[in-house]
């Protein structure tokens, strides 16, 4: 094993994780064919194979679960080093991953925008995952520095704090007959078909959560994996829907969709920005994580001002 090179274990781990030469070949900026050589070398120098292949499916075989997990201690203990000398350094440069929940990504781009206008020398890499499973999975893995979500992971050591309110709401399409009702209470809801995101998606479960805690089933017609999905269909009138305050602005304010001021909502969530405990975070890292607790707030109660202030008003008790 004397022969082994970084390029190697990286590759490796790399086909490990997609499960795919040719999308590990592109992760890596590299050609299938070097991929494939990389691995071949690899299983040579071991004198064992590390992946099954049976046509287009790839699979670890036993010998490649167990060097994984050797393998990604190496790299991980590369990064450290990078981060020790990095801040040996005190240079304002390096690289950053960012991890978020699909939600996140309505918000998360505009302010690593003006993240980077303040450190231009960070070369950062956004991953957003199909649900709160994946990003998880990508936090566990160390390929991501720190991630944006929701619940933060009870099944990992990590340190997370929230840094600004996160509403849910319900919104139905301009003309529904839901909208005449004001303030309706929730049990109005179960009369119309609800379309709702995948069991592993947060906001899935919030909903479920709220509907349970008000002993009231709702009327789910269809499971979609994407928001965007979701209000497509909403705006088609294919049924009412519960969403992130931070995934409809530009549709409510082009007026595609309206809020449904349903009684004891909406439902207040907050944001965490989430790292494991077990790894030291570079400066670049540290740098965004101290940018999202002092800007994140600010930046969001901009974004929701204009459809909550309404609502607050309008449920206030009057005085004298």
């Amino acid at each position: 094993m004397k022969n082994l090179t970084l390029r190697q274990l990286r590759v490796f781990a790399e086909v490990a994780r997609e499960l795919s030469f040719v999308r590990a070949a592109e992760r890596l900026h590299l050609t299938p064919p070097a991929v494939t050589m990389q691995v071949k070398e690899l299983e040579e120098a071991m004198g064992l194979l590390l992946f099954d292949r049976q046509g287009r499916k790839v699979s670890l075989t036993t010998a490649g679960e167990y060097f994984l997990v050797y393998a990604r201690r190496v790299l991980a203990t590369l990064r450290d080093a990078e981060v020790a000398m990095a801040r040996l350094r005190h240079l304002d440069t390096g690289r950053l991953s960012i991890g978020m929940v699909a939600t996140a990504k309505y918000f998360v781009p505009r302010m690593l925008v003006r993240f980077r206008d303040e450190h231009p020398g960070i070369e950062t890499q956004l991953r957003v995952g199909a649900n709160r499973e994946e990003l998880v999975r990508l936090l566990e893995a160390g390929d991501v520095d720190l991630a944006v979500m929701g619940r933060p992971p009870r099944e990992l050591v990590c340190r997370a704090e929230p840094f600004a309110a996160h509403p849910h709401v319900f919104v139905a399409p301009p003309g529904h007959p839901i909208l005449q009702s004001g303030h309706p209470p929730l049990s109005a809801l179960a009369h119309y078909p609800m379309l709702v995101r995948e069991p592993a998606s947060g906001t899935r479960a919030l909903m479920d959560r709220f509907f349970q805690d008000h002993r009231i089933e709702a009327r789910i017609a269809m499971e979609m994996p994407s928001n965007e999905t979701i209000k497509q269909a909403v705006m088609a009138g294919m049924g009412l829907s519960f969403l992130s305050l931070h995934t409809i602005g530009l549709e409510l304010r082009v007026g595609e969709l309206e809020l449904v001021h349903v009684e004891n909502s909406p439902v207040i969530r907050t944001w965490n920005v989430v790292h494991l405990q077990s790894r030291v975070l570079s400066p670049s890292a540290e740098a965004f994580r101290y940018f999202i607790l002092e800007e994140g707030e600010h930046h969001l109660a901009a974004h929701d001002r204009p459809w909550l202030e309404p609502v607050a008003h309008a449920t206030a008790t009057p005085q004298g």
